[in-house]
């Protein structure tokens, strides 16, 4: 693609992007397809920017480009001056602008997750014996129904929460990371663990203590499979990528997809330490079993909220 035929291509959402600063700082005919709008449009101009930079570095079109995002930006995030207001609307406003944008791997993360928590959940309910052949030797050996909850306020949840924030954090940079091998990585880690969530969940079904599972998994687990789905997400969102460019290459998607997809990854370091807290401290505790399941409520709770007003925040951005 020469400069002509880039300038050609795009040209009309350039246009469109200019229409939409002027209205905005206006702040006339406001409403949230056109934020939205805006947002995409924003984006795409970024990526385009990027692209220019790259393969037309001293034509005009760049210089033109450069000035079209720097106003864009400006205009999104003028009040952010300081490192720690910039942080703090990374963490409330940013990353769910981002998270609203890819939502759709991120939801696909969740499908590749439950396909494989139900393929073992099944296998094990129609044969307890398939978990030695599903779970791997030392998971499947030390499981142990009878002993759910016998260790309670026993152990010392300061090492556990640090030791379950490091593996979940671990498991979620490889679910990423995955997005380089085109996705098929990223694939495995979700199917993976939802495998062993099935095959444990079935094991308790047998023993007729399903009720005890689930109480002590969801109250750190609806957080912390959330942060998972949003990193597989990102990586499937870089695999995607890589598999199919589109009109550039796989090198430049793969630049400026890492870029986002870290973002997303970074976004989920809070949700990790929340849940590494509660996994540590509260679903150890000795506590009731209901206490722990109104936990789990109270983190949908949270989790909504956080996405409810992540998404105002994000729409009064664009309108002061």
């Amino acid at each position: 693609m020469n400069v002509k035929q880039f300038v050609k291509q795009h040209r009309d959402d350039w246009k469109s992007l200019e229409e939409l600063l002027g209205t905005l700082r206006k702040r006339k005919n406001v409403t949230g397809p056109t934020i939205d709008q805006f947002n995409r449009l924003y984006q795409k101009a970024a990526q385009n920017l990027s692209y220019s930079q790259t393969y037309f570095p001293g034509e005009e079109v760049t210089d033109y480009l450069n000035g079209l995002v720097s106003k864009s930006h400006n205009l999104l995030y003028k009040d952010q001056i300081t490192s720690g207001k910039q942080v703090r609307h990374f963490f409330s406003t940013t990353f769910i602008g981002l998270l609203l944008e890819q939502w759709k791997f991120v939801i696909l993360a969740l499908i590749l997750f439950t396909v494989g928590a139900l393929g073992a959940f099944l296998s094990v309910m129609n044969d307890p014996l398939h978990i030695y052949s599903i779970l791997p030797p030392e998971l499947s050996q030390g499981v142990d129904p009878s002993n759910l909850g016998k260790s309670d306020g026993q152990v010392d949840s300061s090492i556990m929460s640090a030791s379950i924030m490091t593996n979940n954090i671990q498991v979620a940079f490889l679910a990423f990371a995955g997005g380089v091998t085109f996705g098929l990585l990223t694939v495995y880690m979700l199917v993976y663990n939802g495998v062993i969530i099935g095959a444990l969940a079935a094991l308790f079904w047998h023993q007729g203590m399903s009720y005890e599972f689930w109480a002590y998994i969801v109250p750190h687990g609806i957080i912390e499979l959330t942060a998972i789905f949003i990193a597989g997400g990102a990586g499937l969102l870089m695999g995607y990528k890589l598999f199919v460019p589109g009109r550039f290459t796989r090198s430049f998607q793969l630049k400026e997809q890492a870029k986002r997809s870290v973002q997303l990854l970074l976004g989920t370091i809070p949700l990790f330490v929340i849940a590494g807290i509660i996994e540590g401290f509260i679903t150890p505790a000795a506590i009731s079993l209901p206490s722990k399941y109104i936990v789990a409520l109270l983190t949908v709770i949270g989790l909504i909220l956080y996405m409810v007003f992540g998404k105002l925040r994000l729409n009064k951005g664009v309108l002061q």
